[in-house]
């Protein structure tokens, strides 16, 4: 069944994939509401993302690697229509970890003197890293927050602080969602809860292997250009989200992580003495067992588990979109189907 039948599709979850899938259905012409039990968007996992957006480098898990040629090519075409997003053309600087070994297209190995080019105030340069021109990232809520109101303005539905408690259930196949804001019927739901997919799917006899990864991001202010590139190194992340302001992962470990956060950033960069933690947040991040799950997982239930949901969700918003308003399943989605699914089932 395809999107429509006089009821609309409801997206749960108003992260970066929900807002993206809500968004390119409200662009095909699709009723769409948005639920959300936040009071705004990427108020949970979405807003605690570095969003590095990144389409070459490092390890893309199952069905991923079918994506990652597309990545850069969907930001491109996103950042083309919603013209208040702004994105962070940086590249990337990355050693340790996974940077032995084949580069690949688009990545170079650089050695010190380049270093010192891209990142003039790095104290000690590595005698070698790998450099990613096409790299970039965004503010994740700002994005978020586009998406949504594009959608919106193409006339999507957008309903915050709305707790869903359950799937209603007609026939075998759901056909609304009940939540704090009332019932909401439904031709298609589509769960993009990030770690409460795998619970809501749960009473229909779905079993989603999604496992939880904490992730700690640390939001500081910095003299602008203290960082010019996403720096990726033994330890930690940092990357400047606007001028002035930097973002920086480092391990969840159980100790003080704004602390450590900053005497990272000054141990490693001149010109980081008067920096100060803005704030500090540990998300739970959907970790889904083998890469992206997308697809239906019941007559009526479409669901989306992403991993770096940033980087996939222009995508996954694409090709999920269409795969419900036209009905036909997306090849590049076909090693994404959730487990116990054929990689080529459509279920309706």
């Amino acid at each position: 069944m395809t999107a429509g039948a006089g009821m609309p599709v409801v997206v749960v979850g108003a992260g970066v994939v929900g807002a993206s899938v809500a968004y390119h259905l409200a662009r095909r012409g699709v009723e769409v509401t948005l639920l959300d039990r936040e009071p705004s968007p990427a108020a949970g996992v979405t807003g605690g993302s570095f969003a590095w957006i990144g389409g070459l480098g490092g390890d893309w898990p199952g069905g991923a690697r079918d994506l990652r040629e597309l990545v850069l090519a969907d930001h491109r075409r996103l950042e083309s229509e919603l013209p208040d997003v702004v994105v962070r053309r940086s590249g990337s600087l990355t050693w340790g970890g996974d940077t032995e070994g084949p580069l690949g297209e688009g990545r170079f190995e650089v050695g010190p003197e380049a270093i010192r080019a891209l990142e003039p105030r790095l104290r000690t340069p590595p005698e070698r890293a790998v450099h990613t021109p096409s790299d970039r990232g965004v503010d994740p809520v700002p994005f978020t927050t586009a998406l949504v109101r594009a959608a919106c303005a193409r006339g999507a539905r957008a309903v915050f602080g709305a707790t869903v408690t359950a799937l209603r259930t007609v026939g075998g196949r759901v056909e609304g969602v009940l939540s704090s804001a009332g019932y909401h019927p439904a031709s298609t739901v589509v769960l993009a809860a990030g770690t409460e997919v795998a619970r809501l799917a749960e009473p229909l006899g779905v079993d989603l292997p999604v496992a939880t990864s904490p992730a700690c991001l640390v939001r500081l202010t910095a003299p602008p250009g203290l960082v010019r590139t996403v720096v990726a190194c033994p330890g930690f992340e940092v990357r400047e989200v606007r001028d002035g302001h930097v973002l920086m992962t480092v391990p969840v470990d159980g100790t003080a992580p704004e602390r450590r956060a900053l005497g990272h950033l000054r141990s490693a960069f001149t010109g980081a003495d008067d920096c100060r933690v803005l704030e500090c947040r540990v998300s739970a991040r959907p970790m889904p067992a083998g890469g992206p799950l997308l697809g239906h997982v019941a007559p009526g239930v479409y669901v989306t588990v992403t991993h770096s949901a940033v980087t996939l969700a222009p995508t996954v918003g694409r090709l999920v979109a269409a795969e419900i308003a036209t009905g036909e399943p997306a090849q590049e989605l076909r090693r994404c189907r959730p487990r116990g699914l054929p990689p080529d089932s459509w279920t309706t």
